[in-house]
């Protein structure tokens, strides 16, 4: 594969140089709708969570979609709202932040969500009149590791489902408004079941506020990294959870939104990286190919030890060999080891899979190298969506007052 919506990618690396992101939103559209045709419920709400991938004409598609936004920064409710997005569709869900940044988000007019204690009593003596979801933590180990596991006992995320008593105490203290419950259990799950079992916990939150209009089930669903890789069946969540959810709000009476917010599955598959081969390195033990990047473009295989298929567009039909594929910063940046790739030579282009969601978004300007390119794929034409950085984007912000 090498043409997105008929595009060539070689041509786009002619076009734009490598290293490069490339985005297709046809895939995009298609995970969302996909998405929200699963459930069946009277009222579905779904926030993108922008941190997956930040990019300002990304955010603005999702909101010609229709999806709201979940943000984990002032600096994301700003770009949301810079993308076209009513401060009402916006949820803010930080974690440890100042009460600054929280003044700041409530000045935007977005949707507020609180994880501790410490700050529900401080919204309720200093904000008593604006309504606040409440994150909780339901103490599961669910997730692909323990580093994107974040419901667990250890986990510093949410209000612990043990101190119900506490908070139903300071909600009816302080008459806060909980307009909304929120649990996100952690990333790469594929058992639908776990779930179904964290909203079960969840939905016995909601009976203690008859306050809550929403409740926000997070995300955490998982998408397949190799061919024939294990994924979350979304179809079959959707159903066995607007099951559980439609049985719940009849039973109470309450008709209640469920809303979710998926980042990395709508637009991982979506995303392509391109870089250039510099070198084909062979030693006693191992074939390396050197390209044009490292784990300042894409951290994922080094920080969680995540897998991207890797593809040789620019020999799609050579013959297979073993290679291990690095980049070229000073630390052990290996990207994949023991591929087996068409046979590579210097100056081709290798084509890294699923690279849509925490990839441009985790990168950096380690060793003072450049951010690469985005572009975006969107009816059949290509649309540069961030320039590469200059020298100038490495110096634009350092001083240097001291004359030694």
């Amino acid at each position: 594969m090498k043409d997105i919506q008929g595009i060539n990618l070689l041509d786009l690396v002619d076009k734009y140089s490598a290293p490069l992101y490339v985005y297709d939103t046809q895939i995009i559209e298609d995970n969302y709708n996909k998405f929200i045709n699963a459930f069946n419920v009277s009222k579905l709400g779904i926030n993108y969570a922008c941190k997956a991938l930040t990019n300002l004409s990304i955010l603005r598609f999702f909101n010609k979609l229709g999806a709201g936004l979940d943000c984990v920064s002032i600096q994301e409710i700003r770009l949301g709202l810079a993308a076209g997005y009513r401060p009402e569709d916006i949820l803010f869900t930080p974690n440890n932040i100042s009460e600054e940044e929280y003044a700041d988000a409530i000045n935007c007019g977005v949707g507020i969500n609180v994880d501790n204690i410490e700050m529900l009593e401080y919204f309720g003596a200093t904000y008593p009149d604006v309504p606040l979801c409440i994150r909780i933590n339901p103490h599961m180990m669910a997730g692909g590791n323990r580093n994107i596991s974040v419901g667990h006992i250890g986990s510093k995320f949410g209000i612990s489902i043990h101190q119900l008593p506490l908070l139903e105490r300071i909600v009816k203290s302080f008459d806060i408004n909980v307009n909304g419950i929120h649990v996100h259990t952690g990333s790469d799950i594929l058992d639908p079941e776990i779930f179904i079992k964290a909203a079960k916990l969840i939905l016995g939150v909601v009976d203690k506020f008859e306050t809550v209009k929403f409740v926000d089930f997070g995300s955490g669903f998982k998408v397949a990294y190799k061919p024939g890789g294990l994924y979350t069946d979304i179809e079959e969540l959707g159903a066995e959870f607007s099951v559980m959810f439609n049985e719940y709000c009849n039973e109470k009476g309450r008709e209640l939104e469920l809303k979710f917010e998926p980042g990395k599955y709508l637009v991982s598959d979506a995303g392509y990286f391109l870089v250039k081969v510099n070198v084909v390195k062979q030693t006693p033990a191992t074939t390396f190919v050197g390209v044009d990047s490292g784990q300042n473009h894409l951290i994922r295989p080094m920080y969680y030890n995540a897998h991207h298929e890797i593809v040789n567009i620019s020999n799609l039909d050579g013959k297979k060999k073993i290679y291990s594929v690095v980049g070229y910063i000073c630390e052990t940046d290996t990207f994949g080891a023991d591929r087996q790739l068409s046979q590579v030579s210097k100056d081709d282009i290798l084509m890294f899979k699923n690279a849509g969601a925490y990839c441009f978004a985790m990168s950096s300007n380690y060793n003072s190298r450049y951010r690469p390119a985005e572009v975006l794929i969107h009816e059949g034409r290509d649309y540069l969506i961030r320039k590469r950085e200059t020298q100038e984007d490495i110096l634009k912000n350092q001083l240097d007052p001291i004359s030694f």
